[in-house]
């Protein structure tokens, strides 16, 4: 007689593997969905809160330089004579101060660091270089050689020579950008976005400009050797209320196509092919972003002369103020602030002779970047 064998079902575990089993798909994958997601939401309602607190306190720290370098100097004004003239009240001696000299500079230093700020933004996030902006790459020397060049062969001034110095810019900008296309093959316009080409074509092209600054220099009279000088330096000095608006109506139109700019860019902090897996038009977007960071640039120098180093400035320094995730306003905000307060401070507080505020930046932003050598190396 067979023994006969009774076959013993199988025994299905308890908890979430036999849920799993019985039920179908275990929930635990869709939790872990869920507070990743939480998590995420989190962060960016962190980014968000810390990116608005941020553009708060630099717009208040902007209008509390600007109220500085209006009411205090030299000639002190009140707030209560101030709101008087800016009402329209006469005041002999101060309304001529405040709405020719101090008003004046207040704004276009405002603006031209708003500007370049904005400007050294794009050009860091396009080529993905701490070293890259306007003043750097010679965008800056080339409105210095054209507007120098100018007034020593035409003798322009005034107006004529800030319309010369926004054709050089334009002009060294374009300079560059044909200079690193040259041998790329494939890419069209893209291909000169994102290497070293654009960085070492930038460097040859400003010192082309320094060049052209230095003999154009050698050959003018007395009078407009002084003009030319205070010029290139980066001077608040003489800025009429012409160029204010000439320079606010180029922010207008530019500072919103530069923010959409920005924000098309960022898949590019990925890497160019990732990029571009994303769909990411980084090669047109760049090429747009390098050429309206040039406008800002031109426009900035073509209203107060070149301000060194307030592009190079306000990058690094919007980075760590919002952990690493600067827009192109908060970057503008810096740029701004650092423009007004250097005028402030060449022009009052040091020494019997006034100081460009260019001068100023150019002391602060030469340790800046030689900072920014030593970190690049050491990532390296």
């Amino acid at each position: 007689m067979t023994a006969q064998r009774t076959a013993r079902p199988a025994r299905v575990p308890d908890g979430p593997a036999a849920q799993g089993t019985r039920g179908g798909a275990s929930p635990a994958p869709a939790a872990r969905t869920a507070d990743a997601l939480a998590v995420i939401a989190d962060l960016r309602r962190r980014t968000r809160r810390r990116l608005l607190a941020v553009t708060g306190g630099l717009a208040l720290l902007l209008v509390g330089a600007m109220a500085v370098r209006v009411l205090l100097g030299d000639y002190t004004v009140t707030i209560a004579d101030f709101v008087r003239i800016l009402r329209g009240t006469v005041i002999p001696g101060a309304s001529y101060i405040v709405l020719e000299v101090k008003l004046p500079r207040a704004l276009a230093g405002a603006l031209a660091g708003f500007a370049l700020g904005a400007s050294g933004a794009l050009f860091r996030r396009t080529l993905r270089n701490p070293l890259a902006s306007p003043d750097i790459l010679g965008v800056t020397s080339g409105a210095a050689a054209a507007a120098v060049l100018v007034l020593t062969l035409l003798g322009w001034r005034g107006a004529p020579m800030a319309i010369a110095a926004l054709a050089g810019a334009l002009g060294a900008a374009a300079l560059i950008l044909g200079f690193a296309r040259v041998g790329r093959g494939g890419g069209g316009a893209a291909g000169a976005i994102g290497g070293q080409r654009v960085i070492v074509a930038g460097i040859a092209i400003g010192a082309l400009g320094q060049a052209i600054v230095s003999g154009a220099l050698t050959l003018l009279s007395t009078f407009d050797l002084q003009t030319a000088m205070v010029w290139t330096a980066g001077s608040l000095n003489g800025v009429t209320w012409t160029r204010i608006a000439w320079l606010a109506l180029a922010l207008v139109v530019l500072l919103p196509v530069a923010a959409w700019l920005h924000r098309a860019l960022a898949p590019a902090d990925l890497g160019e092919d990732l990029a571009h897996g994303l769909g990411a038009p980084a090669g047109r977007a760049g090429l747009g972003a390098l050429v309206a960071g040039a406008l800002l640039a031109a426009a900035a120098t073509a209203a107060v002369g070149p301000l060194a180093f307030v592009a190079l400035l306000s990058t690094p320094i919007a980075r760590a103020l919002a952990g690493g995730r600067a827009s192109v306003g908060i970057a503008g905000l810096v740029g701004a602030v650092v423009v007004v307060l250097a005028d402030f401070v060449g022009g009052e507080l040091i020494g019997d002779v006034p100081l460009p505020a260019g001068v100023l930046t150019g002391a602060v932003g030469a340790p800046l970047m030689l900072w920014l050598l030593i970190s690049a190396a050491r990532k390296g």
